[in-house]
């Protein structure tokens, strides 16, 4: 079998409400697709977020050709040191979509010839279900207090907010309103990407303990991994690694600083579902648990990983989705072949990462709103359960990605990330005092 060719769709899937944090916002996710095309009739499907660019990931798929075509799909290894070494990925630790969704291709068409799901191949279940986590868009706190309680209500249990605005006490208004609004029991994750200077993130995480916070989510730079350490040493909350963390280089380096008590791992960042299976055993030999970060993904790539997740022990944390936002999606998703799981059941609460943590997600569907009715993929208690069919087991629905496809092609600017709030500086500026 021989790859004969790589076959790239940019699409724009709308949110149902704009996605704003401290920096900007977008109305919608911009994904490219990717199909890779065999000589014996097989196709296998991949999906790379574009970051930073559709425009880069496409020219980055079209520079992978020479490396690509004509190549066994199933020597995975093979393509990728083709990839990296011969095509100087190295150089920049891989870190392009692209080269995850030619991976996750070549992982799709490999699970369809030896008829077996992904999670087998990547070695087999170690959980039925895969828990996210539900993301709270920037809004009043009022607002947020009331999405909180939809959230926990749809069953989730982990809720997710941006910080890192300009007044630190915007902040701690918008965490105290959803504490109140998710109550005692759901998990609050916080993420600053990186806006505060050292003694910012140690006054105010300070002041945010106080609202049991089960992960601060890179509040510093992640380019100073001793800085890293100390704030990780003075605040009152476990330190999950993002940015500092979204290669295996890169999380080898945090483990030797003793950086981060979690590391957030990315497929699409680091080459591939085989590598995030690294990052996961690099951190396990270290003694710490992960979670898979997100740039923005729909059904195809959420779904690949979810095999990879559902097949490594030590994804112990809601990782990310867009659940909440997404107002469509460009696949025909499975339905859920086993038993759905209890309220709080997906993932073993991990010791120490929060108050109350055992009993999170309280009662799912609380309020008369059946669990998981969030989003267009079939979350059922915050999680999703890994397709039984072959390779990532989920087809594209032609309809939606030529509806998608026209979306993007018709006006691809409107769901990028821009500057949405006029009262901000046009100029963003870090660390934050």
């Amino acid at each position: 079998m021989r790859i004969t060719a790589i076959r790239a769709t940019p699409v724009a899937v709308p949110f149902r409400e704009a996605e704003i944090w401290a920096y900007g916002g977008r109305t919608g996710m911009v994904s490219v697709l990717v199909e890779v095309d065999t000589d014996e009739g097989l196709t296998g499907l991949g999906e790379a977020s574009a970051y930073p660019s559709a425009d880069i990931v496409l020219a980055v798929l079209r520079s992978l050709d020479p490396f690509v075509l004509g190549e066994d799909p199933t020597a995975i290894e093979r393509l990728m040191k083709r990839i990296t070494v011969a095509g100087t990925w190295h150089h920049v630790k891989s870190t392009s979509p692209a080269i995850g969704a030619v991976e996750m291709a070549c992982w799709d068409i490999v699970g369809k010839l030896c008829g077996q799901p992904l999670v087998t191949l990547f070695g087999g279940r170690v959980r039925d279900h895969v828990e996210y986590f539900y993301y709270l868009s920037r809004k009043s706190p009022a607002e947020m207090a009331s999405d909180a309680a939809a959230g926990v209500a749809a069953g989730f249990r982990t809720l997710y907010l941006k910080v890192g605005s300009d007044d630190p006490g915007e902040d701690l208004a918008r965490v105290e309103a959803v504490r109140a609004g998710g109550g005692p029991d759901a998990l609050l994750r916080i993420d600053a990407n990186e806006a505060w200077s050292s003694a910012s993130a140690i006054r105010i995480l300070a002041e945010m303990g106080r609202f049991g916070i089960e992960l601060a989510e890179q509040p510093v730079s992640g380019r100073n991994l001793p800085e890293m350490a100390y704030v990780r040493s003075r605040i009152p909350m476990p330190l999950l690694a993002n940015e500092a963390s979204w290669t295996r280089f890169d999380q080898l380096d945090v483990i030797r600083h003793g950086a981060a008590d979690v590391l957030s791992v990315d497929n699409q960042m680091d080459g591939g579902l085989l590598n995030l299976k690294r990052s996961a055993g690099l951190a396990e030999a270290a003694g710490l648990p992960v979670l898979k970060h997100s740039l923005g993904e729909l059904g195809l790539a959420t779904y690949a990983a979810c095999h990879v997740m559902a097949a490594t022990p030590n994804f112990l944390a809601a990782s990310q989705s867009y659940a909440s936002l997404l107002a469509d999606d460009i696949v025909v998703a499975p339905d859920p072949d086993r038993a759905a799981p209890a309220p709080g059941a997906a993932g073993a609460a991990i010791p120490g990462l929060a108050a109350g943590a055992a009993g999170a997600a309280g009662a799912a569907g609380a309020g008369g709103a059946p669990a998981g009715a969030v989003g267009p993929l079939p979350y059922v208690n915050g999680c999703l359960t890994p397709p039984s069919a072959p390779g990532i087991g989920v087809s594209l629905d032609a309809g939606k990605v030529a509806k998608y496809a026209e979306a993007y092609a018709r006006d691809a600017a409107s769901f990028t990330f821009q500057q949405r709030d006029p009262g901000r500086s046009p100029t963003p500026l870090l660390p934050k005092l």
